[in-house]
């Protein structure tokens, strides 16, 4: 919410500065006044996002810390997925992910996390995310990339390609699963190719497991098709 809120402003402060007319055709057309930019502005500027000082990490929620841990080394396998055999009551009452979320956002926004923010998000969120959901693979593994562990990227990566591949969560009898296809695409290309596109920018910091001798791939930006490789 935070970051929709600030995306706004950039896009009408680009306006103002670069193409002063469409942004007041824009105004005029939106019956967007100043006063109601202002007030997108003190609210992201005053939206809360818990974060733990002494672990230097952003926070699932206020109170996930409070909570005890859910007992992995205890839960049979055929007690997976949980969702299926334990009541969402009692998973809610404890340090548990479904789905990577808050890892998933220091890759959506991260230009709001330090790099050692990123890596202390990812290694205390990482043990306590179960895999029940195919979304999760590929954002850990582009995230394993970046903060340098590349070996567990690789392996979330052939975790992603298996959904599908090997079935492996057992539905694809059902049709395959369309975003973590998407996710895996991104995996390659965000994770071992270090594409980020934020602000109007391209970066590139390719980050490649050591068995790989080198990655090609291709994307479109602003009408024009890159080819990295």
């Amino acid at each position: 919410a935070k970051e929709n809120l600030e995306s706004a402003l950039r896009v009408l402060d680009r306006l103002a500065g670069r193409d002063p007319q469409v942004h007041q055709q824009l105004l005029r057309s939106t019956g967007l006044t100043g006063a109601e930019i202002d007030s997108w502005r003190r609210a992201a500027d005053h939206m809360y996002v818990p974060r733990h000082d002494q672990l230097g990490i952003v926070l699932q929620d206020e109170h996930f810390l409070d909570r005890e841990r859910w007992d992995f080394e205890g839960t049979p396998a055929d007690k997976h997925p949980l969702l299926l055999h334990y009541h969402p009551l009692e998973l809610y009452r404890h340090q548990v992910i479904k789905q990577t979320d808050v890892v998933l956002a220091t890759y959506l926004v991260e230009h709001n996390f330090t790099e050692d923010e990123t890596r202390r998000t990812f290694d205390y969120y990482d043990p306590l995310t179960t895999g029940d959901s195919t979304l999760s693979a590929c954002v850990q593994s582009v995230i394993a990339s970046a903060v340098g562990y590349p070996e567990r990227a690789l392996g979330y990566f052939e975790d992603a390609c298996a959904v599908d591949l090997l079935d492996s969560h057992g539905n694809t009898a059902d049709g395959i699963h369309i975003a973590s296809c998407g996710g895996t695409w991104l995996a390659l290309v965000a994770g071992f190719g270090g594409l980020r596109d934020f602000d109007g920018q391209l970066r590139f910091k390719p980050r490649l497991p050591v068995e790989w001798q080198g990655l090609r791939f291709r994307v479109q930006a602003r009408g024009q098709l890159i080819e990295v490789g």
